[in-house]
């Protein structure tokens, strides 16, 4: 789609992506819009979430568009609920104070995985405030996932970003809120981490809100340390008893170890209703070992977070997963399509390497 020029250039091409390919889910549309964004190149986006049971943009989508347009003080046609096409047209992304209201439940960490490229290059330190969304609900990463995985992840590729839970939010009601801040670095440092080496620590985050009666953030990380102390791992797990949102009770826990080569390996799980908190807590163990025991340097989700940073990244990134996921390979193909990269996942010893050819 990228027809000339580098990401410094104002171009007029447009870059039309069918939203309808590979995954078909809010992904291409989170990617395509932080691309376009900083290539600065206007973009047509149609078949919005077309393969999702409700397609078009739901609050969370919107309010994800509508943030990277206040970044880059693009024009925006399409961009309201259920509209399955988007005409996105950039500026400079300037930075400053910014607001996002989701209004919904809807994934505060999906809004930040849009905008956080976007922020890297902007002129000048992004504050974010996000309000009155979930911080920890299904089909999304938890906020300490986000916090504790995926950003000292991206602080290796010379990306700062700090990020403050005000409030926790759960299905149904939200009411989450945080604040990020993401210092600009104009250019990504490439990202190479092709060794698992040896477990040094494994940590996690175990937060209940006004569950404290019930023992809830206690239960599910005796339940993850037990699981994890059967493998062979000790673990520092943090209970939180939080109490910042008195409309919505709710629970996550996040677990990630950390090894002698600088690897981050992830999973989480999050509490539902009818669901013991000793199966929380068993069930992001379980994950956790399920990537431990094939010895990757990412997660399954963490590898396709890092694509369009690896993809923007001069020289060569590379890394190790053990899973081809819908959205790893979507973001594949989307950065290439938009980039005019390359970047090869090759099956190795049982993994699959992601390697952005430099």
């Amino acid at each position: 789609m990228l027809k000339n020029g580098v990401r410094s250039e104002v171009s007029l091409y447009l870059i039309e992506i069918d939203g309808s390919q590979k995954s078909g889910s809010g992904t291409i549309l989170r990617l395509a819009v932080a691309l376009a964004a900083i290539l600065r190149q206007p973009l047509h986006i149609y078949n919005i979430r077309q393969n999702r049971p409700k397609p078009g943009l739901k609050p969370q989508h919107l309010e994800a568009v509508l943030t990277a347009a206040k970044l880059c003080g693009a024009k925006l046609v399409g961009a309201r609920l259920d509209s399955r096409e988007l005409w996105f047209e950039p500026n400079q992304i300037k930075g400053g104070m910014l607001e996002a209201e989701i209004g919904t439940a809807g994934s505060i960490p999906m809004l930040l995985m849009t905008v956080l490229p976007i922020c890297a290059f902007a002129e000048n330190t992004v504050h974010l405030h996000v309000s009155r969304g979930g911080t920890d609900v299904s089909h999304s990463p938890t906020i300490n996932y986000i916090r504790h995985v995926f950003l000292p992840t991206l602080k290796r590729m010379r990306l700062n970003a700090s990020l403050t839970i005000h409030k926790y939010g759960y299905y149904p009601k939200g009411i989450g809120e945080v604040t990020v801040s993401v210092e600009p670095c104009k250019s990504l440092k490439p990202l190479c981490m092709e060794s698992f080496g040896n477990v040094q620590a494994v940590r996690g985050v175990s937060v209940c809100t006004f569950l404290a009666e019930r023992k809830v953030a206690e239960r599910q990380a005796k339940a993850a340390n037990d699981y994890l102390k059967e493998k062979g791992y000790a673990t520092d797990i943090r209970t939180v008893n939080d109490s910042s949102n008195p409309l919505q009770k709710g629970s996550s826990l996040v677990l990630w170890a950390e090894t002698d080569t600088g690897a981050i390996v992830g999973a989480d799980a999050i509490g539902e209703l009818k669901k013991a908190s000793e199966t929380v807590g068993r069930e992001a163990a379980e994950k956790l070992c399920a990537e431990l025991s094939a010895k990757p340097t990412v997660d399954i989700h963490l590898a396709d977070m890092l694509i369009p940073y690896i993809a923007l990244a001069e020289g060569r990134s590379a890394y190790l997963t053990r899973k081809l996921t819908d959205h790893l390979e979507t973001n594949v193909w989307l950065a290439q399509e938009v980039l005019n990269t390359r970047i090869n996942v090759e099956k190795v010893n049982g993994l699959y390497r992601v390697e952005k050819v430099g």
